[in-house]
């Protein structure tokens, strides 16, 4: 794919779905006079069970879509996507990755049972940056590690405060919390949005790790650095998917108030292209044009 020269001010952001957007929440918040572009891969969510070359594959197409629409920075909003493909996304491109990673080492600088329970999807684990932050950062703590098939499901679906949510976290988290931890390290950008019942089941002597504040503070340091900060000025917010629109405008109205126009992307093989203007499966589209061009 080839790529339009960037953008100096636009951030680019991505996920599988909706989980980005606690990120995306985060950098509107810290720095509101940036343009933001986010990408939501809903025709493959979720990732955590897809194998690690496809995940790689959806997120170099992803950050090539990013830069060809002007973002001079692109932040992989995605644990797993961050696990699997952010060493692969440096190499492949001429401008700043941020990644996501699991908040080990605040967990571990605050516990004080030594135990630390971290969710997460099972790419997650897996990948390699997991197990060097445990040895950097936790090797006199105790990690407790979950992988949390479903999850991720519920939250696109829109029931987080749903019977059957709740009862999937609680079997998820009595087995950490009857072991002592003091901390949980939420692995997965989906997982914020599940934060009133994860405090429910937790209670106030466990401390939840978001690590989305620090990223949305490590991208503006990054942004700076090359110049692309802005100081005046009110930024906008544009959303790409690739499932259908009105249904992820539904799914965003639900869990953030950050307004934008979304527009249709589709997967053609490998490669991503806008969909037709008009189309029943787009809101507000710019006129046909390949992310290629």
């Amino acid at each position: 794919m080839s790529v339009q020269k960037a953008c100096s001010s636009m951030i680019g952001v991505f996920d599988s779905g909706v989980g980005g957007l606690s990120v995306l929440r985060e950098i509107v918040s810290q720095w509101p006079r940036q343009d933001v572009v986010y990408f939501a891969d809903s025709a493959h969510v979720p990732y955590g069970s897809r194998q690690q070359k496809q995940i790689r594959e959806f997120a170099t197409e992803i950050t090539a879509f990013l830069q060809s629409r002007g973002a001079a920075i692109v932040v992989v909003a995605c644990n797993t996507a961050s696990a699997v493909a952010l060493h692969t996304l440096r190499r492949r491109f001429d401008l700043p990755i941020v990644g996501m990673e699991p908040a080990v080492k605040p967990a571990a600088e605050q516990t004080t049972s030594q135990h630390i329970g971290v969710i997460a999807t099972p790419a997650t684990f897996q990948g390699e940056l997991f197990a060097r932050l445990v040895e950097r950062f936790a090797h006199d703590t105790v990690i407790h590690t979950q992988a949390c098939p479903g999850l991720v499901e519920q939250v696109e679906d829109g029931l987080t405060e749903d019977p059957r949510t709740e009862a999937l976290l609680r079997s998820y988290l009595e087995p950490m919390l009857a072991q002592g931890v003091d901390s949980l390290v939420l692995g997965c950008t989906h997982y914020p949005f599940l934060r009133p019942t994860l405090e429910r089941i937790v209670g106030p002597g466990v401390l939840i790790v978001d690590p989305a504040p620090a990223v949305a503070r490590q991208t503006g340091r990054v942004l700076a650095n090359v110049g692309g900060l802005r100081y005046e000025g009110v930024g906008r917010v544009t959303y790409y998917t690739s499932g259908e629109p009105a249904l992820f405008q539904t799914q965003r109205d639900r869990l953030v108030d950050i307004p934008g126009p979304v527009r249709a992307v589709r997967w053609k093989g490998n490669r991503l292209a806008l969909a037709p203007s008009g189309t029943r499966s787009s809101l507000d589209v710019t006129p046909s044009q390949s992310a290629s061009e």
